[in-house]
């Protein structure tokens, strides 16, 4: 099997997280995400030469499809990639108090409570 075989299952788990999370949430924005793919795939560029040509990692010729940047094989790019799709899917998914409330908790507390949450209790005594 080779690195790029290897890297597929994991980049097509990440592009349905992210697609999912898009669908779910309306986040994460594309713009923010290519950004972000950018200046990452730049950093991975150059640290990933200077690792191999330090000889702190070495990749089997025989498994490697012959794509290279630099000295790095363009297989060792996934895993930036992968990050960069992945991590904000999950955060979105799974961690909906991430600094932002969600949309049925805001709808609910809106309709349905006088007197909102302590927070929003808080903040209202403090401006008055």
């Amino acid at each position: 099997m080779t690195y790029a075989l290897l890297n597929v299952p994991f980049l097509l788990l990440a592009v349905v997280a992210l697609v999912v999370a898009r669908v779910r949430t309306g986040r994460p924005a594309w713009k923010p995400l290519a950004g972000t793919m950018a200046v990452l795939l730049v950093l991975t560029a150059i640290f990933d030469n200077f690792m191999i040509m330090a000889g702190l990692v070495a990749y089997d010729d025989a498994q490697r499809i012959g794509l290279q940047i630099g000295v790095a094989p363009i297989e060792d790019f996934a895993y930036a990639v992968l990050a960069v799709i992945l991590l904000p899917a999950l955060w979105h998914l799974i961690a909906p108090w991430g600094g932002r409330r969600s949309r049925a908790a805001a709808a609910s507390s809106s309709a349905g409570s006088a007197g909102g949450t302590i927070g929003e209790t808080t903040r209202r005594t403090e401006t008055t």
